[in-house]
């Protein structure tokens, strides 16, 4: 019996082409507005932001071969999707990532050598999300974060805190996740959940192409904003190499998620151009002249050039460069002033109030601790 023929595609929607050019795409048109609206300095910042974390990116990885870290995870190839992901949310929201989302961190009011400390290992958790714009804690149990956001959205939800109809007061929750974790049980129940309870939420898919050796053509047939739809969703898909289409689409979805309109899937396709982690080897299962396709979708490159186009001087551009070079020299040299915690931090935060079975095993440890120094009193 023949096979029968079926439609798996799904249309891109992009705004921004690999030249460098504002030719929307039909699906993109709706999104066009959003970006219109945007000023200079708005523009600006998205091209500042992505050449920072590609300095950072570099900064980490080099501390790592140097020995000053124990894992770097890069992010180079994936600055749009990030960058205008992080640039739509609102004060009020919240922000789950994975352990990729450097500049979504700082975009939210994070100081990078958190991150550096967490793969440092001079922390045994990493930072207070409260303090540091709602962006949570990274996670890398794959897909986890998932469950862990929707729960906060239904919180939300709970607590009266979305779907008021005050876009002032209303906060909405985005999760990010690769294309790898899309393959985790947890993600899946995760939308069953967020459509069921139709939580104030907008699931951000990072499709890098690849999760670790895996193409993500093994994984699923047909693209991943589909699955969307398969929860009862939308889902979008969009060019995550431009960060307009990134941020405009992101802004509408998060805006519709805390007005009372339910989740929203969106798959931004980009590329991890470098190793999954430093303990990774990619030259053992991708292909030079497919790494060499995506070096034409840079980003960066196309951003700038329509940044050129608009009138942006070249002042401007080695202002940045200065910038990012600075503020990856200072990240590098804090870093390397990191020191291990002492060993009274493994016991605090066990539990809420002081608990007598941290200090019995508080005073055990530092009874055996001087004993070996020969101090045994």
């Amino acid at each position: 019996m023949a096979a029968r023929e079926r439609d798996f595609t799904a249309p891109t929607v992009q705004l921004l082409t690999p030249e460098g050019e504002l030719r929307p795409t039909p699906e993109a048109e709706p999104y066009l507005p959003i970006v219109e609206a945007l000023g200079d300095a708005e523009l600006e910042q998205f091209y500042r932001d992505m050449v920072v974390s590609r300095r950072l990116d570099v900064a980490g990885a080099n501390l790592q071969r140097q020995g000053q870290l124990a894992l770097w995870v890069p992010s180079h190839g994936q600055e749009a999707a990030q960058v205008g992901s992080a640039r739509a949310t609102r004060p009020q929201d919240h922000v789950f990532p994975s352990y990729r989302e450097h500049i979504v961190g700082m975009i939210r009011g994070l100081d990078p050598v958190a991150i550096l400390a967490l793969l440092r290992g001079t922390t045994l958790g990493g930072w207070d999300p409260a303090a540091n714009g709602n962006f949570h804690l990274y996670t890398l149990v794959l897909a986890s974060q998932t469950l862990h956001a929707t729960g906060y959205a239904m919180g939300l939800q709970f607590d009266g805190a979305a779907g008021t109809g005050d876009p002032e007061s209303d906060a909405a929750v985005l999760v990010y996740y690769g294309d790898g974790s899309t393959s985790q049980g947890d993600a899946n129940e995760a939308l069953v959940f967020a459509s069921s309870y139709q939580t104030p939420q907008v699931f951000f898919i990072q499709n890098n192409q690849w999760a670790i050796s895996v193409p993500v053509s093994r994984q699923s047939r047909s693209p991943l904003s589909r699955r969307g739809g398969g929860f009862g969703m939308p889902g979008v898909r969009i060019d995550g190499n431009d960060v307009l289409v990134s941020y405009a689409v992101t802004r509408q979805s998060l805006e519709e998620a805390r007005s009372g309109e339910g989740p929203s899937l969106i798959e931004a396709v980009t590329y991890r151009m470098g190793a999954h982690t430093t303990a990774d080897d990619p030259t053992k299962y991708r292909s030079d002249d497919e790494v060499e396709l995506w070096k034409t979708r840079d980003p960066i490159s196309r951003y700038r050039t329509w940044l050129e186009a608009k009138g942006a001087s070249g002042a401007f551009f080695d202002e940045v460069d200065e910038h990012a070079n600075d503020l990856a020299a200072d990240v590098r040299r804090r870093a390397l002033e990191l020191t291990a915690p002492t060993r009274e931090v493994i016991f605090e935060h066990v539990y809420h109030e002081p608990h007598p079975l941290m200090a019995e095993q508080y005073a055990w440890l530092d009874h055996f601790e001087r004993s070996l120094d020969g101090d045994d009193a």
